[in-house]
């Protein structure tokens, strides 16, 4: 909710940007945002996920860039098992089709550090979803990992409330001492967008034109150089 909601906002209020699809189990929000209709946004809630890739497929028009920052919890979940198809399996089926709808463009929200062969569930999980990802064929590929984000959110547990307050302390202080580690939900959403439109054009940085990695401290220098 707290990423998904920030993506909305940015891609709405871009100027390149004509046409927003999202696809939800809840009513999006978007900060700072009006309560008169964008004519740019279509929203799809949808409860069922299971049915999530069929509804992309049949987007009009097509899409051209994916954003996907799907994702949940063990204890959300209810289980590991249930975790996985959440966020692999339906990540990856709704990518298959945005891919076969026409995206030419994969913006996939990951985790610092994520790697297939972590010894840390969470971890292990998202570098399989990444893995998983650069065999789906995208021209090319985004994978943002950032570290503790922070903002607001709906539900929040006590490492992580006390992780947003040091890093909000730190920031304050320089923004050298939180951009390694903590990135605000606000950048992570506009650092995706940019790359997204970046790759659009052809304009991938040397030896990243097919998968673009955006590490925790990529995320400010991307904004800063637009």
């Amino acid at each position: 909710i707290l990423l998904g909601s920030h993506f909305l906002a940015n891609l709405l209020a871009h100027t390149s940007i004509s046409h927003v699809d999202t696809i939800s189990r809840r009513t999006p929000h978007a900060p700072a945002a009006g309560s008169t209709p964008n004519p740019k946004l279509i929203t799809i809630i949808e409860k069922d996920t299971s049915r999530w890739a069929s509804r992309i497929s049949q987007l009009s028009p097509p899409p051209t860039i994916f954003f996907s920052g799907l994702g949940t919890t063990r204890s959300q979940a209810g289980s590991l098992e249930n975790q996985y198809k959440l966020e692999l399996d339906t990540n990856i089926e709704c990518a298959k089709a945005a891919r076969d709808a026409g995206a030419k463009v994969y913006v996939l929200v990951s985790s610092g550090s994520a790697s297939s062969s972590s010894m840390l569930p969470y971890l292990k999980l998202k570098g399989q979803i990444e893995d998983a990802a650069k065999e789906l064929g995208f021209e090319r590929t985004i994978f943002l990992r950032p570290g503790v984000i922070t903002g607001q959110r709906g539900q929040s547990r006590p490492f992580e409330a006390v992780a947003r307050f040091v890093a909000s302390s730190a920031g304050k202080l320089h923004s050298s001492l939180k951009d390694g580690w903590a990135q605000d939900a606000d950048d992570i959403a506009n650092a995706g967008i940019i790359a997204g439109l970046k790759s659009l054009a052809g304009e991938a940085p040397a030896g990243s034109e097919k998968v673009w990695i955006i590490e925790q401290g990529d995320i400010a220098r991307l904004i800063r150089e637009g």
